[in-house]
């Protein structure tokens, strides 16, 4: 039952994380000195790529790396000796099962900007993400 509950809670603060289209439509038109700047994007690794007509696209990673295991120790085991006379001759035989389920993934929200002559023409990220009034432009970046 609590697993239950907190699974519902989970769903129902993650319906809330949307990405606004407000956040999206304040980057257009900014001069990317306030992307250079920008407190948040600062502290994400940032791929930096071209298209072949010269925009040039960045993508801001935000994300992380999942693992999870389930280890589930079952089967047999058994430990059997034998000895005819001498050491020489001894004959030990050990059998042991055992399972272990893990899997891993990385989750991530991908802040992809295109740019071009040194604005910002749009901001689509793309993935696990949500947005809020953080993501956009912050004040004062022209003194930066």
């Amino acid at each position: 039952m609590k697993k239950t509950l907190l699974i519902l809670c989970l769903l129902y603060l993650t319906s809330c994380l949307t990405v606004r289209q407000q956040d999206l439509d304040a980057w257009q038109g900014v001069p990317v000195s306030a992307l250079d700047t920008h407190s948040i994007f600062l502290t994400m690794p940032m791929v930096k790529t071209y298209s072949a007509k010269g925009t040039e696209i960045r993508n801001y990673v935000n994300g992380q790396t999942i693992s999870r295991c389930n280890s589930n120790a079952y089967g047999t085991g058994n430990v059997s000796a034998q000895s005819f006379g001498n050491s020489a001759n001894a004959i030990s035989m050990s059998n042991f099962n055992a399972f272990q389920n893990c899997s891993s993934g990385f989750v991530a929200c991908n802040n992809i900007f295109y740019i071009k002559e040194g604005r910002v023409l749009e901001y689509k990220p793309s993935g696990k993400c949500f947005t809020n009034e953080t993501a956009q432009p912050e004040k004062g970046w022209e003194n930066l």
